[in-house]
């Protein structure tokens, strides 16, 4: 069996930048442990699969270690693929069990929107030890929704410095942990870092997932409903994000890095 395969960078407009992704669709679903091999075997954040049924993408994201329920990124590089095989085509609707539909536009700007469920975090009173003893900067507050816990800091510069022990951290599974401070720069609203080294690696290079629970927290924060956001990781990354009612709009561009077979 040969499948085609797409490697892109997703939420930048420079290859080697952004977070990578691998892309495959297919007629119908592979077995779930051939999915999660390939997944270990590309490396990569997340590899996507996709299948059409009735005009619908259902997808599906793996990491290396296990399948995600809520992938930004990997849903992006998939949009880009789908839209680069189809000139003509500007919509797409995407579908997930997690999160249910995930509508996606193509913009005249060469950005990809996409539409998320609102998932907005709400205050621990009791901080696990774990977040406490396991970042080498302790945070103000500290938020959590279903994805994540929040650390929150007071300076931006926190987030760029702060240390994560990978083994304490891991003990919040199946929470990860996103790290997130407003931005004084003027070139961004807040900026953020996300460890996950439970699900996925010690740091992913940008999550479009957690935007869901970061712009309706930075909205209220900063009393502006559209944002822009920085994911400060080695890689780094660019998010427009906006509130549309109940849900949030996050916004991006994508690069092809390469276009492959794989062979099973």
């Amino acid at each position: 069996m040969k499948l085609e395969y797409h490697h892109i960078d997703a939420f930048t407009d420079s290859r080697f930048k952004g977070n990578y992704a691998g892309v495959i669709i297919t007629d119908n679903w592979l077995a779930d442990s051939l999915m999660q091999s390939i997944a270990t075997e590309n490396n990569l954040s997340e590899t996507a699969f996709l299948v059409l049924e009735s005009g619908v993408y259902n997808i599906r994201w793996f990491s290396p270690l296990t399948e995600i329920d809520f992938c930004g990124h990997a849903t992006l590089a998939s949009a880009f693929v789908l839209f680069k095989k189809n000139a003509e085509l500007n919509e797409l609707t995407f579908y997930a069990k997690a999160v249910g539909q995930l509508k996606v536009c193509r913009a005249t700007d060469g950005y990809i929107a996409m539409t998320f469920p609102r998932r907005t975090p709400i205050k621990v009173d009791e901080i696990p030890r774990a977040i406490t003893n396991g970042l080498s900067i302790e945070p103000a507050e500290v938020w959590q929704s279903q994805q994540a816990y929040f650390a929150i800091y007071e300076s931006e510069q926190a987030v760029h410095d702060v240390v994560q022990n990978v083994e304490l951290i891991k003990q919040l599974a199946p929470h990860d942990l996103v790290v997130t401070a407003a931005s004084q720069s003027g070139e961004y609203d807040f900026a953020s870092r996300y460890f996950w080294p439970a699900n996925g690696g010690d740091e992913d290079p940008v999550t479009g997932s957690i935007h869901a629970g970061l712009v309706p927290f930075w909205a209220e924060r900063l009393g502006e409903n559209n944002l822009v956001a920085l994911q400060a990781s080695a890689r780094g990354g660019i998010l427009k994000c906006r509130i549309v009612g109940e849900q949030i709009e996050v916004a991006g561009r994508a690069v092809q890095y390469m276009t492959g077979i794989i062979e099973i």
